[in-house]
């Protein structure tokens, strides 16, 4: 049976608004999800008749997905949202998501290869694109189905990135754009994957109406490849001369205006929940660990490649080798919260992180003093009493969207806190001012930064806290999504 045409306004993502246990006895157990994506699609209210679609990630999800059929999920699980989970076949969703989406896009825009042995682009890889053309392709049939004429459809991020063009095909009527939610590589190093694929990548993205991204720099770049693997016609702001910054990509007759949204911190949500008795219990719990009379620098990660956990250790280490007077006077607070562990390589970090911090607390450490504290069990709450008390908080990406620890430390922090910020952030677009800016690769300076970081006045890092959290705040999740709605 056709699915009706009921939907104005559609949201397209890997990972929806709700995820499912499935129970021995057959029962299904619904836990929905935050987020900027959450919270933003609730600006527009629900009498809009938007509809979220998005893939079933594990056997839960696929359960209610075929209960639900062509149809949307229970609104009482999704809060109301009307949601499409779609039963991708699990061997296309693997190898689409983490063959292709996590394993070689995520890793040509984070600059993550090993170049002198990866990629290696053989046939295995061929089956894996496949996968994610089936996979995108699913996506775009379901929008389309569900789609009133001229609809607005908003496409986020790597995992769909050839759904406008598909989707486009299908309905020429809709208004369609994409949000990129990771950095864009420069044409150089984007140019590492098949020739065939990195076009393809970027013909999807030209389907729509729209290409936004976090920061002008990776608008810039996407503008950059469009030109030198399509030969695309970049228009440009600006008196006629040409430097301006790029405002839309010309492709084979058709306009892609380029947009730049930069998601800030839910600063009302962080300072309420900031507040709330678990957080206080582990507020409490943190400062018992770190001591009395004892600085803080804190860093919050998931064990994410791009996020330079490692780099960030030896940067602390060095410190404390440089300047013994730190010594028994400060704690890394560390959160590395395990990620992808299901791909080898990230296991293989995770560990890496976890020999390190032992390394450092077996070569400083004293009877009373433990120099690292690493926590790798996910606790959103802990997170926030650590931003609560950080006197230090060292974000240190390779390369990042945005990060947006960087923005929500300042939002949260008592007492004030200085940020040791990596240039390679999207967020150093906003913050670098008043940040300590660091290169993520260069140990030596980032220990510097620490100790820079440390020896602050109370009233110059309130001020600059202060700054901060403005600059955090200034996008905030709706007012995000509705600033692309509006565009569109």
């Amino acid at each position: 049976m056709a699915v009706p045409r009921t939907a104005p306004i559609l949201v397209a993502s890997n990972r929806g608004p709700v995820s499912y246990t499935l129970g021995e006895d057959g029962s299904l157990t619904a836990r929905r999800g935050g987020g900027g994506l959450v919270s933003g699609l609730s600006a527009i209210g629900p009498d809009a008749n938007a509809v979220w679609v998005c893939a079933a990630l594990g056997e839960g999800d696929r359960e209610a997905a075929r209960r639900a059929g062509d149809s949307h999920l229970n609104p009482g699980d999704t809060g109301g949202q009307q949601v499409r989970m779609l039963d991708i076949a699990p061997d296309v969703f693997a190898a689409a998501y983490n063959g292709i989406a996590n394993s070689v896009l995520w890793f040509v825009h984070h600059l993550l290869y090993q170049t002198p042995v990866e990629p290696v682009f053989d046939a295995e890889f061929a089956d894996q694109w496949a996968a994610y053309e089936t996979y995108n392709a699913a996506f775009a049939d379901a929008l389309a189905e569900e789609a009133v004429d001229e609809a607005v459809v908003l496409v986020q991020d790597y995992h769909l990135a050839l759904v406008p063009a598909m989707l486009r095909e299908l309905r020429p009527d809709l208004r369609i754009g994409h949000f990129s939610h990771t950095p864009w590589a420069p044409p150089d190093y984007y140019r590492l994957l098949p020739d065939d694929v990195a076009a393809g990548v970027l013909r999807g993205i030209l389907g729509g109406d729209r290409a936004a991204f976090l920061t002008k720099r990776w608008a810039g770049a996407f503008a950059d490849c469009c030109a030198a693997v399509l030969g695309a016609e970049i228009v440009r702001d600006g008196d006629g001369d040409g430097d301006g910054p790029p405002t839309a990509v010309r492709f084979e007759g058709r306009e892609t205006r380029l947009g730049v949204h930069g998601l800030g911190a839910d600063a009302d949500f962080l300072r309420q929940r900031s507040r709330q008795a678990d957080v206080d219990e582990r507020l409490t719990s943190l400062r018992a660990q770190i001591g009395p009379d004892r600085k803080s620098i804190v860093r919050v990660d998931r064990t994410e490649l791009s996020k330079n956990i490692v780099r960030g250790l030896l940067a602390y280490r060095r410190l404390l080798e440089t300047h013994p007077e730190w010594r028994e006077r400060v704690v890394h607070v560390a959160f590395a919260y395990p990620s992808r562990q299901d791909l080898a390589v990230y296991r293989d970090y995770t560990e890496r992180v976890r020999r390190l911090a032992d390394e450092i607390n077996a070569e400083y450490g004293t009877e009373g003093w433990t120099p690292v504290a690493l926590h790798v069990k996910d606790d959103f709450a802990r997170s926030l009493a650590a931003y609560r008390l950080a006197d230090v908080a060292l974000v240190n990406p390779i390369r990042d969207g945005m990060n947006l620890v960087a923005k929500e430390v300042p939002v949260v922090s008592e007492r004030g806190c200085a940020l040791v910020l990596s240039r390679e952030a999207g967020a150093y677009a906003e913050l670098g001012d008043d940040a300590l800016v660091v290169n993520p690769y260069d140990v030596e300076a980032t220990a510097r930064a620490l100790d820079e970081a440390l020896r602050m006045s109370d009233g110059e890092r309130a001020d600059r806290t202060k700054r901060l959290a403005a600059a955090a705040t200034a996008l905030p999740p709706q007012a995000w999504f509705l600033a692309q709605l509006r565009a569109l």
